[in-house]
């Protein structure tokens, strides 16, 4: 298994650090607004059969940000470029919370590398009814509360952590706030957009999460023509945490269903 951390200059003043790892299908990895730690041991496990990019978002785990760079378009528009750059197809994209509003907005702008999309815990849309609990305003125990199914283990006092950690959880607030507080954690046209994605996308959904419930899941699913909600018991809204295992027989079934890779014709097969 082949292992690499580079930063790659994308646009201007713009750098993204990748961490690649694996090889076969692609898959992008986009993590969410707790940085790159919520996706847990998901890379490393996906890496055993797929070619996994995982960037850091511009601006999280200390890495820069330029002022300009304030969208999830533009995050959004970076992968896209990142795609092109590496000429890569049948790329299964794979995104957790605001990780799985990017994935939403590349199928909506990618129709001839993407072949599939998981969205794990997804924001991103507007669903009538439905109200997002505000990041924003909750305390660090009222955060693992609304994000996991048993919290207790998660909550931490930021006070207790390192300086380099406090600085980092810092900069991931930042960071979060500049791409998705206002409209907050959504996109107003994003849901009627979605009709235009012609690949298929599994919705995978923590059933204990009460940052975007499961009708919030529901909802989103229903907005594609191609999709279905898969719900993990047991788990909030970092199921690839509370319930790895599960999270990953999901993917790799979601995965052998979509994969495009053309089959070389043998003997046996002519």
């Amino acid at each position: 298994m082949t292992t690499t951390n580079h930063t790659d200059f994308l646009a201007d003043d713009l750098t993204v650090t990748i961490d690649e790892n694996g090889n076969g299908r692609p898959v992008l990895l986009l993590h969410g607004g707790g940085g790159p730690q919520t996706m847990a041991g998901l890379p490393a496990a996906l890496a055993e059969e797929f070619h996994v990019i995982t960037p850091t978002h511009p601006g999280f785990a200390l890495t820069p940000r330029p002022d300009w760079y304030d969208s999830i378009d533009d995050l959004a528009l970076t992968y896209v470029l990142l795609l092109e750059q590496q000429d890569l197809d049948n790329v299964l994209v794979i995104g957790s919370s605001i990780g799985g509003w990017i994935a939403a907005e590349l199928a909506v702008r990618e129709h001839r590398r993407i072949s599939a999309t998981v969205l794990i815990n997804a924001v991103g849309i507007n669903v009538e009814g439905i109200q997002l609990a505000d990041f924003f305003a909750l305390t660090p125990d009222e955060l693992a509360e609304h994000a996991f199914h048993n919290p207790e283990p998660f909550k931490v006092d930021p006070a207790t952590l390192a300086p380099e950690a406090q600085r980092a959880l810092a900069g991931n607030a930042t960071a979060l706030a500049a791409y998705a507080k206002d409209p907050y954690m959504h996109d107003p046209k994003l849901k009627r957009r979605l009709k235009l994605v012609s690949t298929p996308v599994l919705a995978l959904w923590g059933e204990s999460d009460q940052i975007a419930p499961p009708a919030y899941g529901q909802a989103y699913a229903d907005s594609f023509p191609h999709a279905r909600l898969e719900l993990i018991a047991e788990a909030g809204h970092l199921p690839q945490i509370e319930q790895s295992q599960r999270t990953l027989d999901h993917i790799r079934r979601f995965a052998s269903e979509t994969d495009a890779t053309p089959v070389h014709e043998t003997e046996e097969t002519r």
